[in-house]
């Protein structure tokens, strides 16, 4: 499988195990909108957790696995840490892992951000839709956005990582996609199928 990037989903690309972790510098626009939190999409608490079908193609036949990761603490840097390694914390208001903002207000069509990977590769974070209605076996969930991540991996491929954040749940679906010579080849999709979340005192 072609290495996708660690992109908006941070607690499930732990989880799948499907990203890569090059480190990264991210460059963005301070939020405009006082008041919209970031939290708002994506819920940090000791406690919280996300249980995901993984339908991805090389999954295989047979039954979905699943895979579940909970925020098991809160460290001296205001990272809230998973139990499959991962560490977001909201700063500027946007959600940071480590390295790259992954989700950034205010939440417009439109919104944009990047993370600098290297010298000759960028992550271009846009929010590509407001206001969805997302169905998945955890139920479904209006008001929803579209986060579309594009990252140049080669002279004629990219990959593209769409993840939808449903409010006062977080990420929903999770879908990501090489593009190569024009063709598009699926890599990485899950789907929430439970969940157990609140917002952290702040």
């Amino acid at each position: 499988m072609t290495a996708v990037h660690r992109g908006p989903a941070l607690l499930l690309c732990a989880a799948l195990a499907a990203c890569s972790h090059a480190s990264t510098d991210a460059v963005v626009r301070p939020a405009s909108a006082p008041g919209q939190d970031p939290t708002t999409y994506f819920p940090l608490a000791v406690g919280n957790e996300w249980t995901w079908i993984d339908r991805s193609p090389q999954a295989g036949a047979g039954a979905p696995r699943q895979r579940t990761v909970r925020i098991v603490s809160l460290d001296a840097d205001g990272y809230f840490v998973d139990d499959a390694r991962g560490a977001l914390k909201v700063a500027h208001g946007c959600i940071q892992d480590r390295v790259r903002r992954i989700l950034c207000a205010p939440f417009e069509p439109d919104r944009s951000w990047s993370s600098i990977v290297s010298e000759t590769s960028t992550e271009r974070y846009r929010i590509a839709a407001t206001g969805l209605t997302a169905v998945v076996p955890a139920g479904t969930f209006e008001g929803c956005i579209l986060v579309r991540a594009r990252n140049r991996a080669g002279a004629n491929a990219e990959v593209i990582l769409e993840t939808t954040y449903a409010p006062g749940v977080g990420p929903v679906r999770l879908e990501t996609f090489a593009l190569v010579d024009g063709r598009t080849v699926p890599q990485v999709k899950a789907e929430l199928a439970s969940h157990r979340t609140e917002r952290a005192s702040r």
